[in-house]
């Protein structure tokens, strides 16, 4: 366990300095781009339809990333970035300045407080915050935080409060190799040990963290 929480605290730390460039997005700007975003995630970015995240309160650092890799997933023929048949057909139009405004402009908006059903709260909490030595899970704190809320620097996402149906998705895709745009393969290492019971699990208690 204890080689797990270094290699997970040296690769923060490369993350950190590889990823410390000033953001110039402009909120505003992106206010007035966001009217096709609202379809799918809400015209303040809290999703309404559980299947899209939230992306409000989001790091803009991130969905700056995310956009980036949504356009190179179809410039690339999924070969490369992150391929979705609705997101990546989105951003193909979209600037690099359009990418940043948007991202400046949904992080700058509230995230809408979520709930974790009881019966999942001392399972997901043990798994989130210690993991699991014996499968060589390291907790999902080490990276995203006691709170769910990830770091802008190192390009960590908030978790909490997130639609559980979005997050299960993920933690699959991951899981089966569809989704493979996350740094040195860290998430896609961690939920090919996770069980079907571990992703419902999570999911739901991250929906109420905070």
């Amino acid at each position: 366990m204890k080689k797990i929480a270094l290699s997970l605290t040296m690769l923060l730390g490369t993350l950190s300095f590889n990823s410390a460039v000033a953001f110039d997005g402009d909120a505003e700007a992106g206010k007035a781009k966001a009217a096709t975003c609202a379809a799918c995630h809400g015209p303040n970015g809290n999703a309404p339809v559980t299947m899209y995240p939230k992306i409000a309160g989001q790091h803009a650092d991130y969905m700056y990333k995310q956009l980036k890799e949504f356009k190179l997933g179809m410039t690339s023929g999924g070969a490369k970035g992150r391929m979705d048949p609705v997101m990546s057909g989105m951003a193909m139009p979209l600037s690099d300045q359009d990418m940043k405004d948007l991202s400046a402009y949904f992080a700058s908006m509230p995230m809408s407080a979520g709930t974790t059903p009881e019966d999942v709260v001392q399972t997901g909490q043990k798994l989130y915050r210690a993991g699991d030595a014996e499968r060589g899970i390291p907790s999902c704190m080490a990276c995203h935080g006691p709170r769910g809320n990830g770091t802008s620097l190192a390009q960590f996402p908030k978790i909490s409060f997130q639609h559980p149906e979005y997050i299960k998705a993920q933690l699959m895709k991951f899981r089966d190799g569809t989704r493979g745009n996350d740094a040195n393969g860290m998430m896609r290492d961690i939920a090919s040990k996770l069980t079907d019971k571990d992703i419902e699990v999570l999911s739901k208690y991250l929906g109420g963290l905070h």
